[in-house]
């Protein structure tokens, strides 16, 4: 059976940039340019917060595209600037390059606006090759802006299972070699850790410079619990991969990581996004 359609909707947002908190408090704001996420991750947290819970529709299924989002967000940086510093992680619910922006290009408006009022720091979270499409505008914020691509494993099988909806994995190295050789800082997410295969450090040592190591257990704010609820468990049994699922299963990964990585370039859980 294919996909349901998805919905999706728009709305004007009153505020884009709002305060930091728990895991992400090094940030002073996160930035969303949509509400919903349509790679629906089995395993992603947001599945359990009030934006997914109270909707009405299934996780995965609905996306709201944020409209005259580059025009708010210039007004926002301005009035924040003369606050004080100000770090972005984006996005802490959604993907920013999430199928819909292909067309609708609300991550490419902000950026944009980002060349007007550069913030200081901006942490671009995602799993989509689609982030290359906005390289010149990349290499204009340099060291102020990270891409983070998410790389949880390097089976094919296995980010199928997990993650049906979500770009194939040698797309993503692809962008993150893409991204390396046009001197945009980047690094690899292995969050949350999936199975994967003995030389899964190595692939990524080759392209990409610095790695961060989290799992659901560290990284989804509630210690496992809210991950649990999920039901990933399942998955872990069909593949019959259920020692992958427990608190101490990323150990091993970031041991690997360390002995394929120079020194200092493998950071673990929060240490990694941090500004």
């Amino acid at each position: 059976m294919g996909r349901e359609p998805i919905v999706e909707t728009r709305k004007e947002p009153k505020r884009l940039l709002n305060p930091a908190s728990g895991f992400l408090e090094g940030y002073t704001y996160t930035l969303n340019p949509y509400a919903g996420c349509t790679f629906a991750c089995s395993y992603c947290y947001v599945r359990q917060m009030p934006v997914a819970l109270f909707r009405g529709m299934p996780w995965g299924g609905w996306v709201e595209v944020k409209t005259g989002a580059g025009a708010l967000l210039r007004r926002e940086l301005k009035r924040a600037k003369a606050k004080g510093p100000v770090t972005i992680f984006c996005s802490s619910s959604t993907d920013p390059y999430q199928p819909a922006e292909a067309k609708e290009g609300v991550m490419r408006a902000l950026l944009e606006a980002m060349m007007d009022e550069p913030p200081d720091f901006l942490l671009l979270q995602t799993r989509s090759p689609l982030v290359t499409r906005d390289i010149d505008l990349l290499r204009q914020l340099g060291e102020r802006v990270r891409v983070s691509v998410t790389v949880e494993t390097d089976l094919e099988p296995v980010r199928r299972a997990f993650t049906p909806y979500a770009p194939p994995i040698q797309g993503r190295l692809a962008a993150l070699r893409r991204l390396a050789e046009a001197g945009v800082p980047t690094q690899a997410a292995v969050a949350p850790v999936l199975p994967s295969s003995p030389a899964f450090a190595e692939r990524l040592a080759a392209v990409v410079p610095r790695v961060v190591v989290d799992d659901y257990f560290m990284g989804d704010g509630s210690g496992g619990r809210r991950t649990a609820k999920s039901g990933v468990a399942a998955i872990y049994a069909s593949l019959g991969c259920e020692a992958w699922y427990r608190p101490d299963a990323y150990v091993g990964v970031l041991e690997a990581m360390r002995e394929a990585f120079p020194p200092g370039q493998v950071k673990v859980s929060r240490d990694g996004f941090l500004p």
